[in-house]
């Protein structure tokens, strides 16, 4: 498991002890000893995910993922082990696919600069309860905190309440699992390369993926929390979604249950626009997905057989046996950068910024790092690849997968037309791990059946109706919402409340000019009018904006509540609100994570609306070039004057007088004597 850290040194390799037993089969419970595979040179910056699975085998559940804005400090990707029944995996009674593909996109978010993670959201019990928990295929368990934890930290949800289930059931001490002090429940404990722990007791409960999703509740074995440390402590997620190869892994018991396919499927958005979807099952891949081999011999960790690395076309002079090395190259949704070793680092800065001779090289965002960020390229992504070269990482068989720009760049915080390199040198570890960014509008297939992960360039944006026309098999359709949630260049659009809307992606117009919402307060009129300063300074605030970005347009009383109409405008230095900013503001209010003081009651999101920039006359588009032309005419007008006045007077002073001609015919007179 890992997510965005905030220091940048080698990826270390320690050992974290996972206790645990009754998990889906009863026939491995010692306990077991695994490692955790840390990279602690993490900052927030993550990729976007989406997932997409239908598998011939039995119906697919395609999940959301909710990128979440918060920052991370050192963190640890993990995994609690080797596949230990996967003969019995692929002895699985084969189901007949369902008639269509359901699904379950949620609401998805996320701001490179900000986002740590992706979390989907998973209903645990009955009646169900939901938790958003952070989607991390370095992770091999699901946990939540429980309403008997001592030290658990104030995330997104309320913390799991057992004695509100009807179905849970813990796990009861047996010798084949470690227990509590008091030997009635198993427990796991778990500790991170930075110190941070989550650990508590085992127990059973039905999961549900959502009322799109193709797959009844399903009975799996989860952590319920009782202490949490560290990161795990002051993280905004409720909890993680394990993914990894181990039996306590979702994946795994689902797969041990054969109601799925051994496979499931990643697709990250890209830089500006986000969004996307988990699938849990297996598709039909389109015929151009490039695949290679994954050996889960070869580590606890999904790894790919990475032999070569290009830029602009040319392969890098690097002895294949570099990427092998240790846990050789591991693929990581936890993780949010790419990190490769000491000499692969090296060589692929050089050919980048060889190829960049018309930028400007220079600072990073954040004095605390050294980041390679240059100036000069355009701020429009899809006019990116004029500028940077293209990568392409080239496997055992030598097929190769292409990096557009967004999938090694981010995007400077602080300089428009500015990007960063997104790959960094691993310290000493000789471990290549690759990260969400280099997944961006790219489904990832984990195809753990067939040992493959296959990788396909796609707009994961627009996934559904590509894989349809890739696959020329039935897609999902989409969503209602997600019809009405987009911008149009031209016009504005308006967006069902909440509770239909849960999918934010904005698409259209890359860049918004006023983004309105209408909100519902709890609390008196007249006592609210008296605070519209003091809410536009929280509101902006917990939105992480400039306090005069946020504009009252109405205030009306609502029965004993207060409608407000409210509007976030640009900074005035800016024309816009860039996608991945709007999509920040509008999901955090939508999501309810505004943490406002009780003054001000509780909140509801009736509806908000997005607008694009407003088109500018030909003299609002020119006025300053106009201004300038006419104050540089006047400058050069009045230099010209002065200069001339300069010069006639100049030349006035060195006119010379007339003297007194000595052979003048005038007579000279004496002067005569006074008398």
């Amino acid at each position: 498991m890992a997510w965005a850290r905030p220091h940048r040194h080698s990826l270390l390799l320690l050992f974290l002890v996972f206790f645990y037993s009754c998990a889906a089969n009863p026939t491995a419970r010692a306990p077991l000893s695994s490692t955790v595979l840390y990279d602690s040179d993490h900052r927030p910056y993550s990729a976007n995910a989406s997932t997409v699975l239908v598998g011939p085998a039995g119906p697919a559940m395609i999940l959301p993922l909710f990128h979440h804005i918060t920052k991370k400090s050192q963190s640890a990707s993990s995994s609690s082990g080797m596949l230990s029944n996967a003969k019995h995996r692929k002895n699985l009674q084969k189901s007949p696919i369902a008639h269509s593909l359901p699904h379950a996109r949620m609401g998805l978010y996320d701001d490179l600069l900000l986002d740590g993670y992706y979390t989907t959201q998973l209903w645990i019990g009955t009646p169900p309860q939901k938790f958003s928990l952070i989607v991390d295929t370095g992770s091999t368990v699901t946990y939540v905190p429980c309403s008997t934890c001592e030290q658990c930290g104030n995330h997104e949800d309320p913390k799991f309440a057992p004695e509100l289930s009807l179905t849970y059931e813990p796990m009861k001490c047996t010798m084949e699992c470690n227990c509590d002090v008091e030997n009635v429940f198993c427990t796991y404990e778990r500790q991170y390369a930075e110190m941070s722990t989550s650990s508590g007791v085992l127990g059973g409960d039905l999961f549900s993926f959502g009322n799109d999703s193709g797959l009844d509740p399903q009975r799996a074995v989860f952590g319920c929390e009782n202490v949490e440390t560290g990161d795990l402590y002051t993280q905004h997620a409720d909890g993680i979604m394990g993914l990894g190869r181990g039996d306590l892994s979702v994946v795994d018991q689902l797969v041990d249950k054969g109601v799925i396919n051994d496979s499931f499927a990643l697709c990250y958005g890209g830089m500006e626009v986000g969004g996307g979807a988990m699938v849990l099952g297996s598709i039909s891949p389109p015929p151009d997905m490039v695949f290679t081999g994954s050996d889960p011999l070869r580590s606890p960790y999904y790894n790919v057989d990475l032999k070569e690395i290009h830029v602009a076309g040319k392969k890098l002079q690097l002895d294949p046996k570099i990427f092998n090395g240790k846990y050789g190259t591991v693929l990581d949704s936890g993780t949010t950068y790419a990190y490769l070793p000491e000499q692969a680092f090296s060589v692929f800065k050089d050919a980048i910024m060889k190829e960049l001779h018309s930028l400007k090289r220079i600072h990073g965002p954040d004095p605390n790092y050294n980041d390679i960020c240059f100036a000069g390229a355009s701020s429009n992504v899809s006019e990116l690849s004029r500028t940077f070269p293209k990568v392409e990482l080239a496997f055992e068989k030598g097929q190769k997968i292409l990096l557009s720009p967004e999938n090694y760049l981010f995007r400077h915080s602080k300089v428009n037309g500015a990007y960063c390199l997104g790959v960094f040198q691993n310290g000493k570890d000789p471990t290549t791990l690759l990260g969400g960014i280099i997944a961006r509008n790219t489904l990832v297939v984990y195809d753990r059946e067939n040992a493959k992960v296959g990788f396909w360039k796609t707009n994961c944006s627009e996934l559904w109706e590509r894989l349809q026309l890739a696959t020329s098999s039935p897609a999902p359709s989409p969503q209602p919402s997600r019809q009405n949630n987009h911008t149009e260049e031209a016009s504005s659009v308006l967006a069902p409340s909440p509770s239909d809307l849960p999918h934010y992606a904005l698409r259209g117009g890359i860049y918004i000019g006023r983004i309105e919402f209408e909100m519902s307060f709890s609390v008196n009129y007249h006592d609210l009018k008296k605070n519209l300063h003091n809410l536009t300074e929280h509101i902006a605030q917990e939105l992480k904006i400039n306090v005069s970005q946020v504009h009252v347009e109405s205030l009306s009383p609502e029965g004993n509540d207060s409608l407000v109409g409210l509007s976030i405008v640009p900074l005035e230095s800016t024309q816009y609100i860039s996608n991945g900013t709007a999509l920040s503001i509008i999901a955090r209010v939508a999501k309810h994570q505004m943490n406002l003081p009780d003054s001000f009651g509780t909140y509801k999101l009736v509806q908000w609306k997005v607008q694009p920039p407003p088109q500018q006359t030909w003299w609002e588009t020119h006025y300053l070039v106009i201004l300038i032309a006419a104050i540089s005419t006047l400058i050069v007008g009045l230099f010209g004057i002065g200069l001339w006045l300069v010069l006639r007077r100049r030349q006035n002073a060195l006119t010379t007088y007339k003297s007194v001609d000595e052979d003048d015919d005038a007579p000279e007179q004496e002067l005569q004597p006074l008398q």
